[in-house]
């Protein structure tokens, strides 16, 4: 009996492994054009990315510049000091003198007139009166004032006129410093800067009923925050302006003392009256300071002290 099962030709089986092959390559093909597709979005991405890494980077320092803004607007003290210095030092520049010249001494504002003065021989010098014999003239006046700056605040005053009230205690301590001590002593601290401002305030006021415009206020304090107090001070107890503080007004304001004696040395050379105030954290007077007619320095506690070291 013969064999009819059918046999497959080997021209068959050697054709089928090429056909498999060619649809492997198809596919790797696709693949390659798939992952070359997600390269380029990612690509893409990322450029959007670093894009916008840039904008933040961008956005993020306008947003420091604005809070650093914000912060120098609050520090007002520290700014309206600086207008000052500023104004100061272009009126120290004007004034400048280009030549040196011969060191003059200048009486003082204070200072007997000469025809009042007794005939001195040529050789032995009349010794300056006593301190305090300086107001004792205007007693009357300057305990008229102080008894009516004890009364009820006058906050409509015109400008230069004391608009708050005096303690009984900074009452009896501008009387002792002018009837006492002729305008030029220390004073012990009332514990506080805008109560020091305050009795300034009453001593500036009494001093233009004297003296009208012809002296000028100069305040020695250490630290900008430390004169922006003092200045917002005597701005609230005299009903000033920001126009009254400067090298040309009523009052200036110092940091350094060589500036303000330098200042005050100009003043007395005018014929105008120095009246320098020098702040309680301030623990040295300069000596020169104590050769001007009108001085008023106060003399802070320990506590006191120890509380501006704190917020130094």
């Amino acid at each position: 009996m013969s064999d009819s099962t059918p046999t497959t030709p080997p021209e068959a089986v050697a054709e089928s492994p090429p056909e498999q092959g060619g649809e492997r390559t198809a596919l790797m093909e696709l693949a390659l054009i798939d992952l070359r597709e997600r390269r380029a979005a990612l690509l893409a991405e990322i450029e959007a990315l670093e894009q916008r890494r840039k904008q933040l980077e961008q956005d993020l320092d306008g947003t420091l510049s604005g809070r650093a803004d914000g912060i120098a607007r609050r520090l007002k003290g520290f700014q309206d000091y600086l207008v000052v210095a500023l104004q100061d030092l272009a009126g120290q520049a004007e004034l400048m003198d280009l030549v040196v010249q011969p060191l003059q001494v200048q009486p003082s504002p204070l200072d007997p007139a000469p025809e009042a003065m007794p005939t001195a021989s040529p050789v032995v010098q009349q010794s300056p009166p006593a301190a305090a014999g300086q107001f004792s003239q205007d007693a009357e006046l300057i305990r008229d004032r102080l008894a009516l700056f004890q009364g009820q605040p006058d906050f409509y005053a015109d400008p230069w006129k004391l608009r708050r009230s005096l303690e009984p205690a900074a009452a009896a301590l501008l009387d002792d410093w002018f009837l006492n001590q002729g305008g030029r002593g220390a004073q012990a601290s009332s514990g506080s800067r805008n109560r020091n401002a305050l009795i300034t305030a009453g001593a500036v006021a009494i001093l233009g009923d004297l003296y009208g415009d012809r002296f000028q206020t100069l305040v020695l304090a250490g630290e900008p925050e430390r004169l922006g107090e003092w200045r917002r001070g005597l701005q609230d107890c005299l009903g000033l302006a920001k126009e009254d503080f400067g090298p040309n007004s009523g009052i200036v304001l110092f940091e350094r003392p060589d500036a303000l004696i330098e200042r005050a040395d100009r003043l007395e050379e005018r014929g105008e009256l120095p009246f320098i105030v020098v702040d309680a954290a301030e623990q040295v007077v300069d000596i020169p300071v104590l050769q001007f007619p009108l001085w008023l320095a106060f003399a802070a506690a320990p506590d006191e002290l120890a509380l501006e070291q704190d917020l130094a």
